[in-house]
This record gives C-alpha cells, sequence and structure tokens, in this order.
C-alpha cells in the first residue's frame, strides 16, 4: 500500500467519523495525519519499518500504529469497521459538491437519507427546501451536482433516456434520406431503467455513408465510441450512449423485430421459427435461403402463426404462448384516462396548491384529481394533523361547490406504522374519500415482519390502495424484503387496489407482479406521487407498468369515470 492509499484511507476514517458527531479534535487528528502522509518526502514503508514513522511532527502513537497496519497488512480492521458503522451511500453523497460532513449527517439523521439516488428523491419533493441550513437554493444546487453526476452513470432513468432519444429522433428525421426510423431496444419495450439506445432506420446502401456522417454530427454527442456504414455508436451529454443501425428497407421489419428483444423472446421466436422449418434471424425470416417478404413486424408474426405481441410485453414470460392461443388481451394504451390519484399540495411537501394542481389536470384533460397529502407521522414531509386536515377538507368542499365539471377527491397518504396500524383513528380516517397507505420508515424489518405489517394495514377498513408496495427507489434504494405473493393475496381478499406509483424514480408495482395481481382480482390506479405539476405528467410511465404487467382497461381504476370512481370508493368502504 503505497502513501497515497494510506493518506485516502485515513481522510476516509476523518470523515466517517465525522458523520458519526465524534469528537473535532480526533476527527482533525486523521485528516491532519492524511494530509502529512500524502506529502511526505520519505518513502512510507521505510519509515514504518525504522519506527520513525511516530517521530513525525502531527503522526501521535495511535496513528502510527494504525498506519503500521496498513502498510504491513495491506488493511485496517478499524477502518474496515468504521465502514461498516454506516450506510455506504453516506460517503458517496459527500462527493456532491456543497455537501460536507455535518450537511450529509443532518440530512441523513433528519430525513433517514442514506444515497444519492434517495437524495435526488427527496429533493423533488421538497424535502431539503424546509431542512434547516438548507433551502430552495441549495436543493436546487444539489440537484444539479447530481444531475452532472447521473451522466456517467451506467443505467438511466425513463425521463432521461425517453428526452434524449427524442431528441435523437428529431434530428434524424430532418435527414431525408432517412425510409424508416424506430427507436427499439428496453426503451420500446418500456422497461424501468435504460442502458443505451438502440435506434435502426432504413435507407438505401448509397445513402449509408452520408447518414452515418450526419448521425455522429449531432450537436448534443459528446465523444464518438465507432463510426461505420451500417453500426454507429455515440456518447450524448447526459452520459448515455447512442447506437444507430442502417439496412435495407426490406430488412427493416426483421432488424426492429429482433434489436427491440428481449434476448428471451428471440430465442423463443428462433424456436418457433424453426418449429415451422423456418430460420429467423435480424435480417430476415427464411425459407431455406429465400426470404419471406413481411412488410412490417405484424406480418413477421402472422407468419408464424401468432397474434401481434406487443413490444412492452416481449419479455419471454409467455407471451408467445398465449399468442399461439389468440388469448392475448388488448393493453391498456392510456384511453380512456378520466383522472389521477396521490397528488401531493403546499398542505405537506408539494410545491403548488390544490386550485393550481386542479386546473392543471384541467388543462390535461382529466375530469377529477385525487389529492393525497402526507399524514401526521411524516413531520419531515410537514404531514397534516387532524387540526389541518379539517382545514384541507373544507377548501376541498368549497372549490367542488363552485367546479361542477371537475372534481377533487379527498385522500390522505397514510404512513403504514410499524405494527400495521395507520396513525390517524378511524374517525378521521372515514373523513376521506380514499386512503392511500404506504410504507415510509423501518424499512430493515425481517420479511416476515414486513409482510405482516402490511397485511394488517390491507385488513384495515378505510383503506382504498396499496402505495409504492415494495419502496423500491430506481438505482438508488433495493425493495425492502416482503412476501409480496402474501400481500397480493390479501389485497385481493379485501378487495384492495395496488397502485402503480408512476414516478420513475419507483415504477412500483413492478410490472412483473401483474398477472400474480390480476389473478386476485386485484385492480390497479396509476397513480403519478407527484409534488408539483410537472410531477403529474409521470401517469405516462405508469401506462407502460400497467402495459407490461398486463392490465386491462377494466382493470385500471383511471379508466372509470367520476361517478365510477365514487360509486368504486363507497363499495369498497367496509363498515363505514
Amino acid at each position: 500500500m503505497n502513501k497515497k492509499e494510506v493518506a485516502h484511507i485515513l481522510e476516509e476514517i476523518g470523515t466517517i467519523l465525522d458523520l458519526k458527531g465524534e469528537n473535532p479534535f480526533k476527527v482533525r487528528a486523521y485528516y491532519n495525519g492524511a494530509r502529512i502522509v500524502e506529502t511526505l518526502d520519505k518513502d512510507l514503508s521505510e519509515l514504518v519499518e525504522s519506527g520513525e514513522i511516530s517521530e513525525i511532527k502531527g503522526i501521535g502513537k495511535a496513528l502510527a500504529e494504525k498506519i503500521t497496519v496498513l502498510i504491513k497488512e495491506g488493511s485496517l480492521p478499524f477502518h474496515e469497521e468504521l465502514k461498516s458503522s454506516i450506510p455506504e451511500g453516506l460517503l458517496e453523497m459527500l462527493k456532491i459538491p456543497g455537501l460536507g460532513a455535518k450537511k450529509v449527517k443532518a440530512i441523513y439523521d433528519k430525513l433517514g437519507i442514506s444515497s444519492i439516488g434517495e437524495l435526488e428523491y427527496a429533493c423533488r419533493e421538497n424535502r431539503l427546501r424546509d431542512l434547516e441550513g438548507f433551502g430552495q437554493k441549495s436543493q436546487d444546487k444539489i440537484l444539479q451536482s447530481i444531475e452532472l453526476q447521473k451522466r456517467y452513470s451506467e443505467r438511466f432513468l425513463l425521463p432521461v433516456a425517453e428526452n434524449e432519444a427524442n431528441n435523437m429522433l428529431a434530428y434524424l428525421k430532418k435527414n431525408r434520406k432517412i425510409l424508416r426510423l424506430d427507436i427499439a431496444g428496453s426503451l420500446r419495450r418500456k422497461m424501468e431503467t435504460i442502458k443505451d439506445l438502440d435506434i435502426i432506420a432504413s435507407c438505401k446502401e448509397t445513402d449509408r455513408e452520408a447518414l452515418m456522417n450526419y448521425f455522429v454530427s449531432f450537436d448534443q454527442r459528446m465523444q464518438t465510441i465507432s463510426h461505420g456504414n451500417t453500426k454507429s455508436a455515440i456518447v450524448l451529454e447526459s452520459g448515455i450512449t447512442a447506437e444507430l443501425r442502417l439496412v435495407d428497407d426490406k430488412e427493416y421489419p426483421f432488424l426492429l423485430q429482433h434489436a427491440t428483444g428481449s434476448k428471451e423472446h428471440n430465442t423463443q421466436m428462433r424456436r418457433l421459427a424453426k418449429d415451422h422449418r423456418l430460420k429467423m434471424n435480424e435480417y430476415g425470416l427464411f425459407d431455406g435461403d429465400k426470404l419471406i417478404d413481411c412488410k412490417d413486424e405484424e406480418e413477421i408474426y402472422t407468419k408464424l402463426g401468432l397474434q401481434f405481441i406487443p413490444p412492452s410485453i416481449r419479455e419471454g414470460m409467455g407471451e408467445i404462448e398465449e399468442a399461439t392461443k389468440n388469448n392475448l388481451q388488448p393493453l391498456y394504451d392510456g384511453r380512456p384516462f378520466y383522472g389521477i390519484f396521490h397528488v401531493h399540495t403546499t398542505y405537506s411537501d408539494g410545491a403548488n396548491t390544490i386550485q393550481e394542481i386542479a386546473k392543471a389536470c384541467q388543462n390535461l384533460g382529466f375530469e377529477y384529481v385525487g389529492i393525497c397529502d402526507h399524514s401526521k407521522s411524516a413531520f419531515y414531509a410537514n404531514g397534516l394533523s387532524e387540526e389541518r386536515i379539517k382545514e384541507q377538507h373544507e377548501e376541498i368542499d368549497r372549490f367542488n361547490a363552485s367546479n361542477k365539471d371537475f372534481k377533487v377527491f379527498k385522500g390522505i397518504e397514510a404512513d403504514i406504522l410499524q405494527d400495521g396500524s395507520l396513525d390517524y383513528d378511524d374517525k378521521v380516517l372515514s373523513s376521506f374519500d380514499f386512503v392511500v397507505a404506504s410504507v415510509h420508515s423501518n424499512f430493515n424489518l425481517s420479511e416476515e415482519q414486513m409482510t405482516s405489517r402490511i397485511c394488517r394495514a390491507l385488513k384495515n377498513p378505510y383503506v382504498t390502495m396499496l402505495g409504492h408496495p415494495t419502496g423500491r427507489l430506481l438505482l438508488a434504494r433495493e425493495p425492502y424484503k416482503v412476501k409480496m405473493e402474501k400481500v397480493i393475496e390479501v389485497a385481493g381478499e379485501e378487495k384492495k387496489i395496488i397502485e402503480i406509483n408512476a414516478n420513475p424514480f419507483r415504477l412500483d408495482l413492478d410490472w412483473r407482479w401483474g398477472k400474480p395481481a390480476k389473478s386476485k382480482g386485484i385492480k390497479t390506479a396509476i397513480n403519478p406521487d407527484a409534488h408539483s405539476i410537472e410531477g403529474l405528467h409521470d401517469y405516462r410511465y405508469g401506462i407502460g407498468v400497467a402495459q407490461k404487467g398486463g392490465f386491462t382497461k377494466e382493470e385500471i381504476l383511471n379508466s372509470y369515470t367520476t361517478s365510477e370512481v365514487e360509486e368504486h370508493f363507497i363499495m369498497n368502504r367496509k363498515g363505514r
């Protein structure tokens, strides 16, 4: 271990001690020790071997012993123990400009945030805006810094990938040499996170060179990875890689199908083609050496005796078998979409008033919105006391009385406490039109405890929906341990809705649980969990999750009219 590595460990020890609120003199000793070691003129190993390390000014006996262990052993148990005593993400948060140990400690102690992903999510929910020592400007600067770091991330959330894809398509469409053009890959399949952009286009062979030169000249290109006449790849300013492939127009449908994937779906498709004594690859469907002409993807599936399989469900999870039997149900395409639920306002941690949210929803063509501020246990989010609930309900009543063409439903996002109870009594809960029950704390319970906790909440007669059921934050926090099979079973028995939280940081319910939920007769609601007018638009990401999960229009609450929603809430409120 060289002196630079030793200095890094000493500095990290100082940082961790600072995060833990240790004596500032002790913290400073490690910081000073790190600087001394890094600027030594002599070889550190020789100083340790001779014992001279303890004679250097600023290196005390305890510090000299730790440096000796590092040099001789290559690691330091004290350092390893310290690292394991704090969430790993806290050290990553320190890399954000403007966030020192004291601020990171405050964020962790007061908000329970332990990763950059959680921090970004909290900023977008305005949690740092009202935190002592921060404010709106600090929150905005932190968000900007996180965005810069994400440019070099390996995977990207849907809004980033979608925005980059739209910009790239708009640029390429300006070139008249392109005949057909599409985004393929995981973005077309509406996956929850995206690694890179797969773009395919058709053109004349004589136009390929010019088109590729045009592609790599994109003004938001940061780096060119490869540049050929049939395939090129560039890194965009966001950090995401975009690859373009060019083929003749007759090959286009086959490449689009292949490049969309998934790998499992394509493997099963090739196997099916083989059963039909055909051969299938990215360039065509062949009978011997003869290309079978197909004008589009739909014709490819028809040639193999299949119902057309939409891109969003091509995951190799039974869709081919269903298509063989003509059993695929029409996927929900967001029409009709009458309104949204789970929207926060300035009553808790939202950025807009009830009136502003209602007007924005009307502008989106909706006929209702379900306001859903945080409950009183969410003190960090300015959760509603019983007195403020009454104040909010009076405001909603006044609004509804003067707006006959639009309805605001009274909702609450009630915290599921550790024992499975909610943080209001039945009298308060009965005052709402609907209740979303969510876990916001104590994520480290055992699988059995967490499952029991959520199931008890689902049995509460006033709970309408389960909010973000696994608690995950994409690219930031893993789901808490919970037996989703049991949760789904109880939700089905109690006739509860499980939301699809459409916030692109969550997309929870995970689409993979769609079929099990449907099998228990569970309906879903596509909820943006919006904390601003901008966040209202996130509902469209939830439509993709609903498609991948196989939900039909009848199984999605947002496709219900205002009167149908009112009736549903009443019919599903037991004991009222």
